[in-house]
This record gives structure tokens, C-alpha cells and sequence, in this order.
């Protein structure tokens, strides 16, 4: 699956993105493009936007585009901070349809 990290997501994440071809939104040469600019150009290339941004389906109508997005949802935006989703990350990506959005959050141990 082709993917796309949003310019908030540390590219580190790329490396644990295995099985995936990952480039950032600099590597892919979008650069400084809004949501909705962003969401239409990226369309063309990409499975999925992996995002942090957890207003972009207040912003964007996710369901009418052909990608999909994911929001990471974690404490911060680190990669410490990430990490701990990749595993639900990747088993999302398995069954992700374009112009779905799905949420993927840390769940913390007690």
C-alpha cells in the first residue's frame, strides 16, 4: 500500500511502516498544501494519509475522496509517542477502503 505521512507525522515512522512504500509530504512534493488540497493531490498516488490531526473529519469529507486516512492518536507526535500504534496502524491498513477514516489510539496499560 502506497502511504502518505502528513507533514505533523516524524518521518521515523517510515522505517516501521514495513510491507508499505511510505513517503513523507515533502518527499511527495506536497509540501505546504492544506487539508483539502492536500487530500485531492495526494488522491492520485496514495493509498492513505496517516495523519495527527484530529479535526480533518470536521474539515473534510473523507467519504467522498478515493484515499483513506488515519489518524494517530497518542499523548503527542513523537516518535516515543507514535511507536506504540504501529501495531494497530499496520492491522488497519490491512482492510482500509478508500474514502474510509479510521482512528487508531494508543491504549495505555494498567
Amino acid at each position: 500500500m502506497k502511504l502518505l505521512l502528513d507533514e505533523c507525522v516524524t518521518r521515523l515512522l517510515k522505517r516501521d511502516l514495513i510491507g508499505h512504500e511510505a513517503k513523507t509530504v515533502a518527499e511527495a512534493g506536497f509540501r505546504g498544501l492544506k487539508n483539502g488540497a492536500l487530500l485531492s493531490a495526494a488522491s492520485a498516488d496514495f493509498d492513505a494519509l496517516i495523519t495527527v490531526d484530529r479535526n480533518l473529519p470536521f474539515q473534510q469529507n473523507v467519504r467522498s475522496l478515493q484515499i483513506a486516512v488515519v489518524i494517530l492518536i497518542s499523548q503527542g507526535i513523537t516518535y516515543s509517542d507514535l511507536k506504540p500504534v504501529v501495531p494497530d496502524l499496520l492491522a488497519s491498513l490491512e482492510s482500509i477502503k478508500p474514502g474510509e477514516l479510521v482512528r487508531v489510539e494508543v491504549t495505555t496499560k494498567t
